[in-house]
């Protein structure tokens, strides 16, 4: 279902009508839109700028990017908000800075704490990595990218929210709606959880005691 703001968004008659309906969008969403800008820049003066061309390229090509919005029963209109806002920011920073490889930077800390969890032994020697290590690590990186594609779209976007953004639990559950930043932690557990099964089920082991 349509939120009514976005509703009456893409259903205004005349440019009056539309300019009004998109000032309630702003104003109901501007708070969402902001912190996801805030958390992509270091900086205020940056994160405003950031959030300036958020809006521009919301409302770019009567508003294109908005009307792509299908209604889906698993995801709120506000996760795939913030899925769009933030990749139109990180879009910006790339072309502003070059790729920075966030991805990478989610995949390689979630590797890091699966493995403390799957084998203790792999991470307790602060010596480099033998190739056996590597080979280990390497084989966890594919495994996890399989398993983290299969999760619901705003249990990625927690991940990313966690793990790359850095935000405190208090921030995403502003962000996700959760009750409680308690809240916020019991799902990244349950998700940290499920990963692992995956894992293991993929014949990614623990070591034997």
């Amino acid at each position: 279902m349509f939120p009514p703001e976005l509703s009456s968004l893409l259903h205004a008659d005349d440019s009056t009508a539309r300019q009004a309906a998109w000032q309630r969008f702003v104003a109901t969403y501007s708070r969402l839109l902001l912190h996801t800008a805030r958390a992509l820049h270091s900086d205020y003066d940056a994160a405003m700028d950031g959030y300036a061309y958020l809006l521009e390229q919301l409302q770019r090509d009567d508003f294109g990017r908005l009307r792509a919005y299908t209604p889906e029963a698993r995801s709120k209109f506000t996760t795939w908000l913030v899925v769009v806002a933030r990749r139109i920011c990180v879009d910006r920073l790339r072309e502003k800075y070059g790729r920075s490889g966030e991805t990478r930077a989610v995949r390689r800390r979630l590797v890091d704490l699966l493995t403390d969890e799957l084998d203790p032994h792999t991470t307790a020697d602060p010596s480099p990595r033998n190739p056996e290590s590597e080979l280990r690590t390497r084989e966890l990186t594919r495994a996890l990218t399989g398993a983290v594609s299969c999760l619901e779209p705003r249990d990625r976007l927690l991940l990313k929210l966690r793990f790359e953004d850095e935000l405190s639990a208090r921030e995403i559950g502003q962000l996700l709606h959760f009750p409680t930043p308690f809240h916020v932690y019991r799902r990244l557990n349950g998700i940290l959880a499920e990963l692992k099964a995956s894992l293991e089920r993929g014949g990614i082991q623990g070591s034997e005691p």
